[in-house]
């Protein structure tokens, strides 16, 4: 699966759970991290990891690239899906804030989303 398709996969996951404040951010010129960073904000330590439990279903159902590594699952304010291309992350409202990814690599591309229903 494209690093760009994943991508799009987990936003619509995140969406389709009412995942709130989705970007995804191409990084590929910038770092070897990852080419995307999807990000998304939980209301809830539940609505957090059932955001992450819907990406991984998502992905492994699409037949998409192995989850390499999870970071923050249960523990409810963070969570990180590693799939190598692309980097998921879930956040509480105050651990969004706090960490600003959008900032911190605000040279990143954001990706169009107007596909998904955000707030709807």
């Amino acid at each position: 699966m494209a690093p760009k398709e994943l991508a799009m996969l987990a936003a619509k996951a995140l969406d389709d759970k009412k995942g709130g404040e989705i970007a995804v951010l191409e990084i590929t010129e910038l770092t070897t991290l990852a080419d995307y960073f999807v990000i998304a904000t939980g209301t809830s330590n539940t609505q957090i990891n059932a955001l992450s439990d819907a990406v991984e279903k998502a992905v492994k159902d699409a037949g998409g690239d192995p989850l390499l590594h999870r970071e923050g699952h249960r523990d409810g304010t963070w969570v990180l899906l590693d799939y190598g291309s692309v980097a998921v992350h879930i956040f509480s409202q105050e651990a969004r804030e706090f960490y600003s990814l959008e900032r911190l690599w605000s040279d990143g591309k954001p990706v169009d989303l107007s596909f998904l229903r955000q707030g709807e």
